[in-house]
């Protein structure tokens, strides 16, 4: 399975069907292992507000939207862009604290794997799910089917618009694509900026199809 581009995506939609989009925030500038604080005050860059308004555009005009958010300044820029490049000058956006950290399960013993090293930090706590090992030796994250569900449950729930869509991410979005739509990652073929996964439900929120989708040229990055 790949990804949708967004465009594609967002014209395919039957008019009685809803989305919960759990995207990826835009371009940020780079994160170094000297941060101290892992990255949590590096905003976006210009092109990465482009980015989300572009990805705006191509939200159908008719229907209500609603915006969450993790509380992190990136994520909620980029659900601020999504919403003006819809033509909403004023998005209110509900920042919740569990979308900056939702796979989170010891928070110590995460921080130490974004010490050392976070692309292999996930890709082996999602390999071990995969091998029926899904503690390991990585007792930082949740187990993954469970909050997965939690969390497409939690994006349902809050979401009562037509489009919701809710930013994050990438730590948290490719869990959820691995769960609902077996896709594979590796540190070295990463999820891209302004990507995730569209739940697409129908009028009494029954999911119909969950569908990979990015607003970028791609949803891959390469190292």
């Amino acid at each position: 399975m790949d990804f949708t581009p967004a465009v594609d995506f967002f014209a395919s939609l039957a008019s009685d069907e809803r989305v919960f989009l759990l995207v990826r925030h835009g371009e940020r500038r780079h994160i170094t292992p000297e941060d101290p604080d892992f990255g949590a005050h590096v905003g976006l860059t210009e092109r990465g507000r482009e980015q989300a308004l572009s990805l705006g555009k191509s939200i159908p005009a008719e229907g209500d939207m609603s915006f969450f958010s993790s509380p992190v300044g990136r994520c909620v820029e980029t659900a601020l862009n999504i919403g003006l490049g819809r033509g909403i000058q004023n998005p209110s956006i509900q920042k919740m604290d569990c979308l900056a950290e939702y796979f989170v399960q010891d928070y110590d013993e995460y921080t130490k794997v974004l010490r050392a090293g976070f692309y292999e930090g996930i890709c082996e706590w999602l390999q071990n799910e995969a091998a029926g090992n899904p503690r390991g030796d990585k007792e930082a994250f949740a187990p993954l089917a469970a909050r997965s569900e939690e969390m497409l449950s939690m994006m349902l729930e809050k979401g009562g618009a037509r489009f919701n869509i809710f930013a994050t991410h990438d730590a948290w979005v490719v869990p959820c694509l691995t769960h609902f739509c077996k896709m594979t990652f590796t540190p070295q073929r990463w999820m891209n900026y302004l990507t995730g996964m569209a739940v697409v439900t129908d009028a009494q929120k029954n999911v119909k199809r969950i569908v990979p989708v990015t607003g970028l040229d791609t949803g891959w990055l390469l190292f």
